[in-house]
């Protein structure tokens, strides 16, 4: 179990970059641009047209692998109301995760809105609604547990640092998905060096 949890993100960056690749010309036509307009559907456009189901199954496998990863956290972190919450919230950002499997809508569209794409919608937002603050909770989970005390300032600034990139979107989205995708492996790498 703790292999896969340091698989996690290392999967979803994988297939993130390679599917971006493979599906450029795709990404285009939806109205997507690497720098200029890289949140116009991407990376949930990925799970459109042909490879689209590798897509939609690394947000269902990297969603259960992060809830698999919240409970390994609860059961390594010293019991707290913080550890309770915190991982609580992670776990729940897990689940949001694997929900983007509902097919977005492209946003160009001539029909409306489908049933799949609001629920892919209100999963993104859940994502966003349990991620941000199972991070500030965990951080002082961490800061209470003299096993984890070195990862509650670097939780924090990693927060600190990705919030403003998700929020100012463009090219900054990239620093966001970075910035989350390397803490989940270094709180990974704890955790397996720990139990």
């Amino acid at each position: 179990m703790k292999k896969i949890i340091l698989l996690g993100p290392i999967l979803f960056a994988s297939v993130l970059t390679i599917l971006t690749f493979v599906k450029y010309d795709f990404l285009l036509s939806l109205g997507w641009h690497p720098i200029n307009d890289p949140t116009f559907d991407w990376p949930s456009g990925l799970a459109l047209g042909k490879y689209g189901w590798i897509m939609t199954a690394t947000f269902i496998i990297s969603g259960l692998i992060m809830s698999l990863f919240a409970y390994r956290l609860f059961l390594d972190l010293k019991p707290a109301l913080s550890s309770r919450l915190g991982t609580t919230l992670f776990a729940l950002a897990g689940i949001a995760l694997a929900m983007l499997a509902f097919t977005t809508d492209p946003t160009i569209r001539d029909t409306p809105s489908t049933w799949h794409g609001r629920l892919h919608d209100l999963s993104f937002v859940l994502l966003g609604l349990t991620l941000f603050p199972a991070m500030i909770i965990l951080g002082f989970a961490f800061r209470n547990d003299d096993k984890w005390k070195n990862l509650s300032l670097y939780t924090w600034l990693t927060l600190a640092f990705a919030a403003p990139a998700f929020a100012l979107k463009g090219a900054a989205f990239y620093v966001f998905l970075l910035a989350i995708l390397v803490w989940n492996e270094v709180v990974a790498l704890k955790l397996n060096e720990e139990t």
